[in-house]
């Protein structure tokens, strides 16, 4: 397959008597339906996670079971030791090396590569130990130590599977790919939904999202595998030849739907977490809106911060008007 650009969040700011007066946010991702158009499905869905940067693992899953579902194979919800591991991973890639610069502390290298092998081994007991850590309690003080002017109450994506999207999304189209909803408003997905964190709760953005990442984590290392927690899949047929399956992966819920012609791909929609995360009328959207903007270079780094903790699965731009 092509190398192409696997896409960008973009977002723009418009800065008025000293704070945000306005919000732009894009998530511009590569139309891999017309990729895979007229492609053959199995060699298509086996290529399909190397156009993708991260999260090969749940990309390969969620290809192999929406193809599976086409041809009338269900697959009811239950967590798959290489997606979780994939998702434990990712967790720690960014709780242990991306979190603490933001945090102005030193990454805790060492501890990410030993903790990638105690996950790889099964070995929870290294990992409790190291979340139950002085060095990680540190992180968990500073994250409260974060001043966020007026936190938001979320809209969280409940707890679903490939099934009970049937009954929200009978097909999945083009147009919601690029900006999904649920029941008509945009929707947060990732480990704070898992962690089903209430609406009625107002939670500071940067704190509560990478809390739910360290005790997603914490679940792990005390073996509280659950399904529907990251890792979880499932698939179900949409119609003869249109299979959908469903992966949460460490950013979210992952969607595939594909729509076969004999042997070969008529088309393909995947909606990505980032979509869900970023979307225009999104929580990062409500949350920069009103900001203060005297100081230009405190601002840049609040929309940082708060980038990070949705962590988007490509790379991300600002600008200013």
């Amino acid at each position: 397959m092509p190398n192409f650009d696997t896409g960008r969040v973009r977002l723009r700011l418009t800065c008025a008597d000293g704070m945000v007066s306005a919000v732009q946010v894009s998530s511009q991702r590569p139309d891999v339906a017309m990729i895979l158009r007229g492609r053959m499905a199995d060699q298509a869905v086996q290529q399909l996670p190397l156009l993708f940067a991260l999260c090969g693992q749940a990309q390969a899953r969620a290809a192999a079971l929406a193809l599976a579902a086409a041809h009338g194979e269900e697959c009811v919800p239950r967590l798959e030791s290489n997606v979780q591991r994939e998702v434990m991973r990712e967790h720690l890639w960014r709780c242990l090396l991306a979190l603490p610069p933001l945090l102005r502390e030193d990454t805790l290298k060492h501890e990410f590569i030993s903790s990638i092998k105690w996950i790889a081994e099964g070995n929870r007991a290294g990992l409790h130990a190291l979340l139950s850590s002085s060095r990680i309690a540190t992180l968990h003080q500073r994250l409260h130590q974060i001043e966020e002017s007026h936190p938001i109450s979320p809209r969280l994506l409940p707890r679903l599977d490939a099934r009970r999207t049937l009954a929200e999304w009978p097909r999945l189209s083009a147009k919601f790919c690029r900006l999904p909803d649920w029941r008509g408003m945009s929707a947060e997905t990732g480990a704070i939904a898992r962690q089903q964190q209430t609406e009625e709760k107002i939670k500071p953005l940067f704190f509560s999202r990478w809390c739910a990442r360290f005790d997603e984590l914490m679940d792990w290392a005390m073996g509280d595998d659950k399904v529907g927690a990251g890792g979880t899949v499932s698939a179900t047929p949409v119609a003869p030849g249109i299979g959908r399956s469903l992966v949460e992966t460490a950013r979210g819920i992952l969607m595939h739907e594909i729509v076969l012609d004999g042997k070969r791909i008529a088309d393909y929609l995947i909606v990505a977490p980032t979509e869900w995360n970023f979307h225009p009328q999104g929580i990062l959207a409500d949350q920069l809106l009103g900001q203060n903007a005297e100081d230009r270079d405190a601002l840049q780094q609040y929309v940082a911060q708060a980038v990070a903790a949705l962590d988007p699965c490509v790379p991300w731009e600002l600008a200013w008007t």
